[in-house]
């Protein structure tokens, strides 16, 4: 033999993709949205996520160092995402204490109880934004703005600096909006999730770099449109789906948190159930509950039911029967 190899044991796969490239990834593809609120909302929506990130990485870092009692590796990135999309779902007129108060209960509540990273069993960012929901109701649904130059343009109307509700509330309560000011961003609503626009663009950055892939979000998406086809109660308003396609959190939540490694399927075909069902919830909610939204709800719902839904798709190993019993309980 003129080439001598060398043998190793397996595994034999080499991959360049860590836990850290991921995470930086996914913070590179939220900068579009998050820039698109700094710019609508002013300079305390900026506060509004530093404080949410800081509290995060924060919290790791005491929680590690002194519960645990090990190393913090900063340069995971993960702490700095789950801050970043807290931090995007908040309103921009929150005090600061609540973006650090959710956070801290992200890391650590949803997160580090249940054994850190990779263990968590529902999405961090969005368990410390429902966290925040139920017990600050009041503050988590004023979609005040910070008074600026600029006009703020609600509907048909010019407001400078007032609260507004969102767009699906008022689709919901019978009212119009504009589809265009909805997917570019000209909205009312939390920091990170009024410009369809710039989450698409981090959503094809993500695409691009392979880190998700198309199943759950495109399952998700379709089902919600599907339902509002349905059940809307508009008949075929393409106008109207779309408004709820663009409006809320379904973009956000469909491309940067549905696709979350740890809390969604392994599996081909569950990561397909699991957006259908996404949708499926996430349209109950809007069209007969009382709330607007219900993507964060959908979304920690589901989370809970990705054992299961792993169970019935998981691909039967190649060679394997299954076993079938007969009436005297003796296997055939």
């Amino acid at each position: 033999m003129k080439e001598l190899y060398n043998v190793s044991a397996s595994p034999h796969v080499r991959s360049g993709v860590t836990t850290r490239s991921i995470m930086r990834d996914v913070a590179i593809a939220l900068i579009p949205a998050s820039a698109m609120g700094v710019y609508r909302f002013g300079f305390k929506a900026f506060l509004v996520l530093l404080s949410a990130v800081v509290s995060a990485i924060l919290s790791e870092y005491l929680w590690t160092k002194f519960v645990l009692k090990k190393k913090i590796c900063f340069t995971e990135c993960s702490a700095l995402v789950t801050g970043l999309l807290l931090g995007m779902n908040l309103p921009a007129s929150v005090p600061l204490w609540m973006p650090v108060v959710g956070s801290a209960f992200a890391i650590i509540v949803a997160k580090e109880f249940f054994g850190g990273l990779g263990q968590n069993f529902m999405n961090p960012a969005l368990a410390g934004r429902c966290f925040l929901v139920i017990c600050f109701a009041g503050r988590m649904t004023d979609f005040a703005v910070e008074k600026s130059s600029r006009l703020f343009y609600y509907g048909a109307s010019a407001v400078d600096g007032l609260s507004s509700a969102t767009p699906l509330a008022v689709i919901k309560d019978g009212g119009a909006y504009s589809l265009k000011d909805m997917f570019l961003g000209f909205t009312g609503g939390v920091i990170g999730e009024t410009s369809a626009l710039c989450i698409l663009i981090g959503a094809i950055y993500l695409l691009v770099r392979k880190v998700i892939s198309l199943r759950i979000p495109v399952a998700y998406i379709a089902t919600v449109a599907v339902f509002m086809l349905i059940f809307g109660g508009h008949g075929c308003d393409i106008n109207y789906v779309a408004c709820h396609l663009c409006g809320g959190g379904l973009m956000l939540g469909a491309w940067f948190m549905a696709t979350d490694y740890v809390t969604s399927p392994i599996t081909k075909a569950g990561q397909v159930v699991f957006g259908i069902l996404l949708g499926l919830l996430t349209g109950v909610i809007r069209v007969f509950g009382n709330s607007a939204e219900g993507v964060s709800y959908a979304i920690i719902f589901c989370n809970l039911l990705v054992p299961f839904i792993e169970r019935f798709t998981m691909p039967r190993a190649f060679g394997v029967v299954k076993v079938k019993k007969q009436k005297g309980g003796a296997a055939k």
